[in-house]
């Protein structure tokens, strides 16, 4: 089993990232009329190598650190949320497809990563469509939503349950076999193209479907081991954490202006103590990720799996962060006042955080069946996916 990998990349990727931060929030406003990132800021993205980040080293990825992941996206998501939620998305599926997929499917899909030459996979794996055993492989039909990022991709990952097995697959497909639906009319991460999306009776082969559960890791090391579910909530962290520093410090830039104007609002005591207060529920809530990264990572790197208790406060601890920067975002837009209504920086990121909140992770049944174990109701139960499930009797 591999040890957790920690890439000397993060720093010029960081670095590379700053580079692009004007493009992207310049082209903020446009993507949103698109319903997707512009081609500029697609392009800008490409460009730096972030996608790199979740695909093997074996492949030529970075394959960046937990840690490494939540600083990247939380990096992107400050300079605009929905280029960070599609890059979140895009570069976790279009990892995991490297480390779960075998020999053929590399060949196939990512033939040449140093030099740019992978695919790119959006998609989406919480709703099962409907996949039919045949020769080589498997026919499959459905209609799946939130498939973020499906713009810039050119494969599809998507989950079926095939009914002669009784097993849940996640498949590789490229995005002209779907049809998708033009649907994406909502409030925030409107830049994100995260619509519908339909297949009907389109052919995978075997080496591109894997279980949806497996921890069987085929390129990499002991990142992928922890599966899908708790590398969607690395991602959604990040994204948050990035959320939450732009909203503050979006705010921190509009009180400096506003002092010492007749009646401003953030010369009153009230305003200081909440803006403190504010900061001190962010970072409190990014420390805690820290620790229970810190701690993820030695496990990992011990060649073991993450205990059930573990498992448990990554679930929990997503939970906490997203909805401590919507405590943030709260503050902000309380104390901004009528700049947090108008059309611009503090507006978007208020609307795409309110999204963000809603994605099924950090859910109230996640939470729900975090308290049931962690209360001692459920000590035999595992993790299966986002549900708790009890052991067989």
């Amino acid at each position: 089993m591999g040890q957790l990998h920690v890439s000397d990349e993060l720093d010029a990727l960081i670095e590379r990232i700053d580079g692009i931060s004007a493009t992207l929030q310049d082209n903020a406003e446009k993507s949103e009329d698109l319903g997707r990132l512009t081609d500029e800021s697609a392009d800008a993205l490409v460009g730096t190598g972030a996608f790199r980040i979740g695909i093997p080293r074996e492949l030529g990825g970075y394959e960046f650190s937990p840690r490494q992941v939540i600083d990247t996206i939380a990096r992107i998501t400050y300079a605009d949320a929905s280029a960070g939620w599609t890059f979140m998305a895009v570069q976790m599926i279009t990892g995991t497809t490297a480390a779960y997929l075998g020999e053929v499917a590399a060949r196939d899909l990512f033939p040449d990563v140093v030099n740019g030459r992978h695919a790119l996979i959006a998609g989406q794996g919480t709703k099962l469509g409907d996949a039919v055993r045949v020769d080589g492989g498997y026919r499959i039909s459905g209609h799946w939503h939130f498939a973020s990022g499906s713009a810039m991709a050119s494969h599809i990952h998507t989950a079926a349950l095939c009914a002669d097995t009784g097993e849940a697959l996640v498949l590789t497909l490229p995005a002209e076999s779907t049809t998708p639906v033009d649907n994406w009319d909502v409030m925030g991460l409107r830049a994100t193209s995260s619509h519908d999306y339909l297949c009907d009776d389109v052919f995978v082969p075997d080496s591109h479907a894997y279980p949806i559960a497996t921890t069987d890791v085929r390129h990499g090391g002991a990142i992928y081991r922890i599966g899908l579910a708790n590398m969607a909530g690395i991602c959604h962290t990040g994204w948050a954490l990035g959320v939450g520093r732009r909203m503050l410090d979006e705010l921190r830039e509009l009180a400096v202006r506003k002092s010492g104007t007749p009646g401003a609002t953030v010369d009153t005591q009230q305003f200081h103590a909440e803006y403190a207060r504010a900061e001190a529920g962010l970072r409190s809530a990014h420390a805690w990720v820290s620790e229970v990264w810190a701690d993820n990572e030695a496990t990992l790197d011990a060649g073991e799996k993450l205990s059930t208790e573990q498992e448990t406060l990554t679930r929990l601890m997503l939970n906490n962060t997203t909805w401590s920067v919507h405590e943030v975002g709260q503050a902000v837009y309380r104390w901004a006042g009528t700049a947090a209504l108008r059309r611009g920086v503090l507006q978007r990121f208020f609307r795409d955080l309110h999204a963000g909140t809603q994605h099924v992770t950090s859910g109230p049944v996640v939470l729900q069946n975090c308290g049931r174990w962690l209360s001692g109701l459920a000590p035999d139960a595992h993790w299966a996916f986002l549900d708790l499930q009890e052991a067989p009797a």
